[in-house]
């Protein structure tokens, strides 16, 4: 039984350091599996950064109009952010009065990426597009250590 559960660590371990074993400056090669830097081989934490907005609107359908708009323009990041690993763009089902319209989930390989992608031409296109759209933001920016939550859940 601790031979299987050793086994399934592994491979859970090996699939997701192949998920990102694309990012620049990023290697799997780590002795447990972890992400580290290819150039100094020290562990890497990646960065979530999560924005929520909720958009102008007069109506139920004009505010939907609008929310699809802005995950149409901010879907055309991915893949041309260098750094930017995962990017997803979702809608309020919910309906309740609390609720944000639209929430912006991203992956960065690590705090220097966010911060470039801050500046990124392309970025700074998509913000200037949406424009007025946005009519209150909130943000969430943090530390992800992807084998410690592996190592969490395993």
């Amino acid at each position: 039984m601790e031979a299987a559960l050793a086994s399934l660590r592994s491979a859970a371990r090996a699939a997701l350091a192949d998920r990102y074993a694309g990012v620049d400056g990023l290697s799997p090669r780590g002795r447990d599996g972890r992400l580290l830097s290819r150039s100094t081989g020290i562990r890497i934490k990646m960065i979530k950064h999560i924005v929520m907005w909720n958009i102008r609107g007069e109506t139920a359908d004009k505010k939907r109009v609008s929310a699809l708009f802005v995950k149409s323009r901010f879907e055309t990041l991915i893949g041309v952010i260098p750094g930017l690993t995962s990017l997803e763009v979702g809608l309020d089902t919910s309906g309740v009065d609390y609720a944000c319209d639209v929430v912006l989930y991203t992956e960065f390989a690590d705090q220097q990426a966010l911060e470039n992608y801050a500046t990124h031409p392309e970025h700074l296109r998509v913000k200037q597009e949406i424009g007025d759209l946005r009519i209150s933001r909130y943000q969430v920016d943090y530390p992800w250590d992807v084998a410690e939550t592996v190592e969490r859940a395993i």
